[in-house]
């Protein structure tokens, strides 16, 4: 017995060194709710892109790669206890998340409170690596400023009038204001600001005092619309005519599904974070080769920012030789990878990833369940002035 005893002991200390010893990760993230196709995006990019930084063997230095999901239902409070309980019971190395910029608000000040780091994919909000931001967050995204520089490169003249149309929280209000920022000198006047509720359906009233305030203006009459999830109001308000006051509709780019809207806007300029076919280098060749292999469609939105994600985590721990806070903060900071978009760079000053953008025109083809957003052109990051908010 005693002998059976000594050998179990050895057996459990073993177990619990080899658990030890695996690198444990969080990604919480909003898996059901309005976002869910975004939520599911951003997973599988972020396993591929694990699995491409390790070369298929999902460990770094021999240490085992252990991701654990939780889910926000996109609750703020849900974001902050998940978070809570992954760095306090879990003891994970590092979190990733969320994807509704409202949850991570709520989630900033607990990696703040655990000294440990949230590494925050896909949420939008300026305010995340702005006013609210704290030295353990990095956002492998791109932040509301990034779309607001790139569509106002594609939309600004001297002549234009714009009026806003945008969800009334965080990623909407960022969005608008930093589109207003990126506008200032170009000429273009924002007339109008519209914010309707994230769950709304009926546009109506507010596409109706959208045209009230710009039907007697002279110029180059465009609606902006900020949208995310569903509900996308660019086909609703196309329905009500905004032809007749002489008024176009234009937007960013989104995921596959949403853009088979877009097919209703040949021409249709704008700025967009991703699309399969624009980048060229090796990593988008190998995302778009074993996403089409394994899940039988090309890679979206948000399937390259998760897989960036994922190869930013795997070679920020190599770099830094640990999973200890302060050493891969270290590490992080200014740090280079390369990502499906080209080359990303970690901003020093707020931990931004800096990245390219794509100014695109729709082309319809008929054989394309989608409209197309052909390249016009690449915004790079020297192209780019994306404005530090945390100062």
């Amino acid at each position: 017995m005693k002998r059976i005893f000594a050998a179990g002991m050895v057996s459990a200390i073993a177990l619990t060194n080899a658990a030890m010893a695996d690198i444990t990760i969080a990604h919480i993230y909003g898996k059901t709710g309005a976002l869910e196709a975004y939520a599911k995006q951003s997973h599988d990019g972020l396993m591929l892109g694990l699995e491409y930084a390790t070369g298929g063997t999902m460990e770094i230095n021999g240490e085992k790669i252990v991701v654990i999901e939780k889910d926000t239902q996109l609750k703020p409070e849900n974001g902050k206890a998940l978070l809570e309980e992954a760095y306090g019971d879990d003891d994970v190395a590092l979190a990733i998340g969320p994807v509704s910029s409202g949850v991570a608000l709520a989630m900033l000040p607990v990696a703040e409170e655990y000294e440990k780091l949230l590494i925050v994919h896909p949420a939008v909000a300026d305010s995340i690596t702005g006013e609210n931001w704290n030295r353990f967050i990095f956002r492998t995204g791109r932040n509301s400023s990034h779309d607001a520089v790139a569509q106002a490169i594609a939309m600004a003249g001297p002549d234009v009038k714009i009026a806003t149309l945008a969800q009334d929280y965080a990623f909407g209000r960022d969005g608008v204001a930093a589109f207003e920022e990126a506008l200032e000198g170009t000429g273009t006047e924002i007339v109008h600001q519209e914010y309707v509720p994230t769950d709304t359906t009926d546009f109506t009233a507010a596409g109706e005092r959208i045209f009230n305030a710009m039907k007697d203006i002279e110029g180059d009459k465009k609606i902006f619309v900020l949208w995310a999830g569903g509900n996308n109001p660019m086909g609703k308000l196309n329905a009500m005519d905004p032809g007749r006051f002489g008024i176009e509709l234009a937007t960013g780019g989104n995921i596959l599904a949403a853009m088979s809207g877009y097919k209703e806007f040949p021409g249709m300029e704008g700025a967009i974070y991703y699309y399969y076919e624009l980048p060229d280098n090796e990593v988008n060749d190998w995302l778009v080769e074993q996403h089409q292999e394994r899940f039988g469609s090309p890679p979206d939105f948000f399937t390259a920012g998760g897989m960036t994600t994922g190869i930013a985590v795997v070679e920020a721990i190599k770099k830094a030789g640990s999973t200890d806070t302060e050493d891969l903060i270290a590490a992080m900071k200014g740090m280079e990878w390369m990502t499906p978009k080209g080359m990303m760079q970690f901003r020093a000053e707020d931990h931004q990833a800096l990245q390219s953008m794509y100014h695109f025109k729709i082309r319809v083809d008929d054989g394309v369940e989608w409209a197309i957003p052909e390249l016009v052109r690449e915004l790079t990051i020297d192209d780019l002035p994306i404005p530090i908010r945390n100062q």
